[in-house]
C-alpha cells in the first residue's frame, strides 16, 4: 500500500517528499504506524519536511524484491490470460511475462502482448530455458488444478491463481488466490451497509420532525 500510495504522489503529481500524515492517508493507517513501519526501512524522514519518495521507493521496491527481474509464465490465454499478457503494469513493477500456454489448438500459434503462445506440455522446457520462477494461472475452474500440478512440476513453486476454485499444491509451494467475485461480494456488503446506515439516519430524521412541538 505504501509502494501503491507513494507511486501515485510521485507519477501522477510529481510530489517529491511526503509526510506521515500523508502518507497514512492514501495507505488508510495511522501516522504512528507509518513512522514506525518506515523506521524498519531505516527512514526517519526530516522534521518539518517528511520522507523523501524516490528514496522511500527505492527502499520499499528493493525490500520487496522488486529490484530484480521475474520471469513468469501465463497459462491460460482465454478473454482473461489476454488481458493479463498484454497489461504493462507487471513489467513496471519487476514481474516480466515471458512465456504464455495453453492447451486448445487454436490458440497454441498465436500471438498475444508479443509473444507467441506454447502448448502447456512445454512449460518444463520453458522454465529451464527462460528460468521461469512464477506462474499465473488464468484458466477455467476445470482446468486450474492440472495447470497448478504443471507448474510445480516443471519446478515453479511460487503461483497466482485467478481461477475461481480451489487448487492444491504441496505446503512448499506458495499460492495465492485473486477470486474477482469475493471481492466484488465484499464490495456489495459495504455499499448494503452504506445505504443502510443512510436510510437510518432518513427514518431518524423523519421522526424527529414528526414529534417535534410546534412552534
Amino acid at each position: 500500500m505504501y509502494l501503491r500510495s507513494l507511486l501515485d504522489m510521485a507519477e501522477t503529481r510529481g510530489a517529491i517528499t511526503v509526510s506521515s500524515d500523508e502518507l497514512a492517508r492514501l495507505a488508510g493507517v495511522n501516522a504512528a504506524k507509518v513512522r514506525k513501519d518506515l523506521s524498519y526501512l531505516g527512514s526517519y524522514g526530516t522534521r518539518g519536511v517528511g520522507y523523501d519518495i524516490e528514496y522511500l521507493l527505492y527502499q520499499i521496491t528493493r525490500e520487496l524484491g522488486l529490484t530484480q527481474d521475474w520471469p513468469t509464465a501465463l497459462i491460460g490465454i482465454g478473454n482473461l490470460g489476454r488481458a493479463l499478457a498484454s497489461y504493462k503494469g507487471f513489467s513496471e513493477r519487476g514481474f516480466r511475462i515471458a512465456a504464455l500456454f495453453d492447451v486448445d489448438d487454436d490458440v497454441i500459434g498465436q500471438q498475444v502482448g508479443g509473444l507467441t503462445v506454447r502448448h502447456l506440455d512445454e512449460l518444463k522446457e520453458s522454465v529451464n530455458e527462460d528460468g521461469l520462477s512464477i506462474g499465473i494461472i488464468a484458466t477455467p475452474p476445470s482446468a486450474a488444478q492440472e495447470a497448478a500440478e504443471k507448474l510445480v512440476d516443471a519446478g515453479v513453486k511460487s503461483i497466482l491463481n485467478f481461477a475461481p476454485s480451489v487448487v492444491n499444491v504441496s505446503p512448499d509451494v506458495n499460492i495465492r488466490k485473486v477470486d474477482l467475485s469475493i471481492e466484488l461480494q465484499i464490495l456489495s456488503f459495504y455499499e448494503q451497509r452504506t445505504q443502510a446506515i443512510a436510510a437510518a439516519r432518513e427514518a431518524n430524521r423523519r421522526l424527529e420532525i414528526k414529534h417535534r412541538p410546534p412552534r
